[in-house]
Parts: C-alpha cells; sequence; structure tokens
C-alpha cells in the first residue's frame, strides 16, 4: 500500500519547483504509459486503474485501487523486463494479491468483457529522495511530473490534457515526515493537493467532461464495530475529507460549479463539528486545538458563501416579492461586494486551507499515538459515553433555546440553527456505533430533525434578505417594499421556529440505554 500527496504546481511556479527538487541529485525518466478498462470503463467506474508503462527501457504493469482515505492507494507492479514491444496486458500477473483479487472480481462480475486501451501519457519524471528530519527519519521520494495525457476517443480523434504537478511517496518511516515535507513545499511553491489522478484525466477527455458532479457527503466507515477515540477521530475527519477533497481539488483547478461549492462548504461545516464535537476523544491530538484549524476554515467557509450567499437570496426572494406586489428591480445592482471578494479557486488555493488540509489528511494516516503521561487514549466505551454526553447536551440546549426561540435576539436565533447543524451532523457522523438490534433508529431520529432544520432555513434565508434589501435602500428607494415585507414576516417565522423544534423533544434519542 503507498502513501503519498499529490500537489498541482501553478504554471508560473514550475521552475521554481524543479530548481528547488534539483538541489539534490535527481533521476530523469520518462515514463510512457498506457490505460486499459473495459469499453464500458468498469474500472475507473471503481476507482481502479491498470496500466502498462515504460520506464526508460523497462516495461512495467501496475494496478491501483482507492485505499481507506486519501492518501491511501492499494497498488501492486510487475516488472516485465525490457522487451523492445509492449507486451499484452494480462491481469492474471496480478493475482494472489489484495488489489488483484480486487481487479479479477470486478472484471469477472463485468462478464470478463475484453479490456481495450482507452488513454495514454507520456510524462517526463524528475525525481528525489529526500530524508526528512526527524526521530524517525522518514525517506519521502519526490516526483516531479511534466507532460501530457491523451484520450483515443475514436472517431473524435486524440484529445490532449498537460500534466504539471509535484508527487511526494512515503517510502520508509512515520507518515508525520510526509506530511512535513508536503506542508514544507505546498506552502514555499503555492502548490493545491489534487484528487485527481493522470487516469481520470484521461477518462474526462474520453467522455468530454469539463466538470464532474460535486462529491457530497456519506456515512464514516469505521474499522471496527467499537474503535477507540483516535479511531473515531480519523473515521469521521476522513469522512468530512472524502466530501470535501475532490471539491476542493476542482475549484482550486478553475471551476465555479455551483454545487461543487455548495458541497465544499458543507464539508467545512461537517468538519468543523467534528474537530469540536470530538475533541476530547483523543486529548493528545493536537491538530484538534481550535488554533490550528479554526481561523482558515472559517474564512474559506465565509470567503466561499460571500457572493453565492446573496445570489441565491436574490434568486429565492424576488419571485415572491413580486407576487407581493413589489417593484421590479434588482437589488444587487450598484452593489461591489464581488469586486471585493476573492474567486472560489483564490479561496481554496490560499496557503493556510491547503495547510489545513494536508494537516488533517496526515492526521488520517497517522498511527495511533502511545500513551503518554500527560494523555492516556479513550477507549471505547469511554468514548460511547463521551459522545452520549455530547449528542444530550446538545439535544438539550436545542429544546431549550426552541422554547424560548421568539425572545432571543437576531444573533442568538442564528446561533441555535447552527447548534441545530452540529447535532445534526454529530448524529449522522456516530449513528453507526449505537446501532443495535433496530438499525434505523439514527434515521428516524435524524429524519425528526429535518422540519426543523428546514424551518430554520428559511428563516434564516430571510433574515440574509431583510439585511441585504435594507443594505440596497441606501441605493434604491424601491427597496423599502422588500424590507417592509421582510419585517412583516419575522414575528410569524420565529413563531414557526418554536413549535417545529419544540417538536424535537419527542424524537426518539437513538443513543440512550435501554
Amino acid at each position: 500500500m503507498e502513501i503519498e500527496f499529490k500537489f498541482c504546481i501553478p504554471a508560473g511556479r514550475l521552475k521554481a519547483v524543479e530548481a528547488a527538487l534539483k538541489r539534490g541529485a535527481v533521476v530523469r525518466t520518462r515514463l510512457q504509459a498506457r490505460y486499459f478498462d473495459t469499453a464500458d470503463q468498469r474500472l475507473a467506474a471503481h476507482g481502479m486503474v491498470l496500466r502498462l508503462r515504460k520506464e526508460g527501457p523497462r516495461w512495467v504493469q501496475t494496478v491501483k485501487a482507492t485505499g481507506d482515505n486519501a492518501l491511501h492507494r492499494l497498488e501492486h507492479n510487475v516488472d516485465l523486463g525490457t522487451a523492445g514491444a509492449a507486451p499484452q496486458i494480462d491481469p492474471q500477473r496480478h493475482q494472489g494479491t489484495p488489489v488483484g483479487e480486487r481487479l479479477a472480481k470486478l472484471l469477472a462480475d463485468g462478464g470478463g468483457a475484453p479490456l481495450v486501451e482507452r488513454q495514454s501519457t507520456d510524462i517526463v519524471r524528475l525525481t528525489r529522495d529526500v530524508r526528512v528530519a526527524g526521530p524517525d527519519g522518514a525517506v519521502v521520494e519526490m516526483a516531479l511530473d511534466v507532460g501530457k495525457v491523451a484520450a483515443h476517443a475514436g472517431t473524435a480523434g486524440q484529445r490532449e490534457s498537460p500534466v504539471c504537478e509535484l508527487e511526494l511517496e512515503l517510502k520508509r518511516g512515520d507518515v508525520q515526515g510526509l506530511v512535513s515535507l508536503a506542508r514544507r513545499w505546498s506552502q514555499q511553491h503555492g502548490l493545491w493537493f489534487s484528487t485527481v489522478s493522470k487516469a481520470e484525466r484521461g477518462a474526462r477527455l474520453l467522455a468530454a467532461h469539463e466538470t464532474v458532479e460535486a462529491v457530497k457527503a456519506e456515512a464514516p466507515r469505521f474499522g471496527t464495530q467499537h474503535p477507540d477515540g483516535r479511531g473515531i477521530q480519523q473515521a469521521v475527519v476522513g469522512s468530512c475529507l472524502a466530501q470535501m477533497l475532490p471539491n476542493a481539488s476542482e475549484i482550486a483547478a478553475g471551476s465555479t460549479d455551483e454545487e461543487q461549492i455548495h458541497q465544499l462548504r458543507i464539508g467545512i461545516r461537517r468538519l468543523r463539528t467534528a474537530l469540536r464535537e470530538l475533541a476530547e476523544l483523543d486529548t493528545a491530538s493536537g491538530l484538534f486545538d481550535a488554533a490550528n484549524w479554526e481561523p482558515p476554515l472559517v474564512d474559506a467557509f465565509r470567503a466561499l458563501g460571500a457572493l453565492r450567499d446573496r445570489e441565491q437570496v436574490v434568486k429565492l426572494a424576488q419571485p415572491r416579492l413580486s407576487e407581493a406586489g413589489a417593484p421590479d428591480f434588482d437589488p444587487l445592482a450598484g452593489d461591489d461586494t464581488s469586486a471585493h471578494t476573492p474567486s472560489p479557486g483564490d479561496v481554496v488555493r490560499a496557503p493556510a486551507f491547503q495547510n489545513v488540509l494536508v494537516s488533517l489528511i496526515g492526521f488520517t494516516a497517522a498511527k495511533p499515538a502511545e500513551a503518554s503521561s500527560e494523555s492516556v487514549p479513550i477507549d471505547a466505551d469511554a468514548a460511547h459515553r463521551l459522545l452520549r454526553e455530547h449528542l444530550q447536551h446538545l439535544h438539550k440546549q436545542v429544546r431549550r433555546d426552541g422554547k424560548r426561540f421568539e425572545s432571543l435576539n437576531a444573533e442568538s436565533q442564528h446561533r441555535v440553527r447552527k447548534r441545530l447543524k452540529r447535532l445534526r451532523y454529530l448524529g449522522e457522523f456516530v449513528a453507526p456505533l449505537f446501532e443495535k438490534g433496530d438499525g434505523n433508529a439514527a434515521g428516524r431520529y435524524l429524519k425528526a430533525l429535518r422540519p426543523a432544520q428546514d424551518v430554520l432555513g428559511e428563516f434564516n434565508d430571510e433574515a440574509v434578505a431583510l439585511a441585504l434589501y435594507h443594505e440596497a435602500a441606501a441605493r434604491d428607494a424601491r427597496a423599502w417594499f422588500a424590507v417592509g415585507w421582510f419585517s412583516s414576516r419575522r414575528a410569524a417565522g420565529a413563531s414557526a421556529c418554536r413549535k417545529a423544534l419544540e417538536k424535537i423533544e419527542d424524537a426518539p434519542r437513538f443513543w440512550k440505554k435501554n
């Protein structure tokens, strides 16, 4: 199993990265690879790559598959020697290995469809081994790849895409040595973490896809039913990163897709909940210090939403206002917010945000820390007790605030909505840990939260709209109609929120012991 980081390099930084790499002894190799798949791209759909690659004079057949997290990859290589002509692809060469068995099953389930060449790469690679200073003495292979990916699109001809990336692979030692080196190089050269492999680049060229679907949240994958505190933290943070990293990778590369931005913001919300609510599960983890992660995540969340939220509110509000008889005008006309708002790509490529991503990716791959006099690992039973306390505390807070919602000021009302989100996310994170005979108890509880979430979401949208139109009134008097209309709805909206929140009291709590 390989552990690696892959970073995209801004065009203007390539010479500097190459010069820095050449401060040590480098090896230059030309890599010419051919990628194979079934006609319906069955391997690509399951995160698997099968290739033949000429590395200098030698041919190597490789199969790769996604691993447990963003750093891990299952991989098996077979050296085929220095044959002049390209050897025939043969999946049997990987028989007896975990990734080979997965490949064989995938092909068998597909009816034994033949493999065909789908794409190719032509890369010049500079490699250098770096020993990272530290007690562990980790050795990392750094590889600078520059070249192109080509897709063989039949009658449509050949499509090409440039490659300019830096890979860092752990050869020996602790993963934190790899993380330390990755952080240093990404910060010095403005690199950004990428989840897009060369094989995936080719698949997109074949399909002529300029954008891909946004990645949504999925439940954490716990390696055991009774993980300890560190295991829970790693699985949950890994789940958050599994949503964030693909969307962040696309946005950093230039995508402005609204759904990718929206899902990245949801991922940031989930991550902030995880780091806040799970901090006590393993106090030895310095990554759960708010000073390390809170400011960059908050800054990115707000910057990504600064323009989108205003546009979305207007899109929802204008039809309702028109139906109520409001004068027709654009509340964003003359608004210079966009002039002072960084692009989504700038936000994601920001060094501070990338630093958080790299640090947390490393955390998910780290081995459990040894117990010290300052910290004793929390076992599974203690972790469950702590999670019950946090869920119960959030549940009680939401119930308490729900009863007095109408008397709260605007800031406190908004805090109730955020707390309800935290309750929902924490419930989603830990639901698999509390499943007993009835595996749907958590699902019923989370479903009971949805009406309140929806009502509070609408109430918040109207609060944002009220502030936006009030701001617009300084530029256009026609906005006062909207100010009055939204103001008149506040009392009824608050009452609806209170009623929806009160119903949560009857929701059966899945974490309660029988």
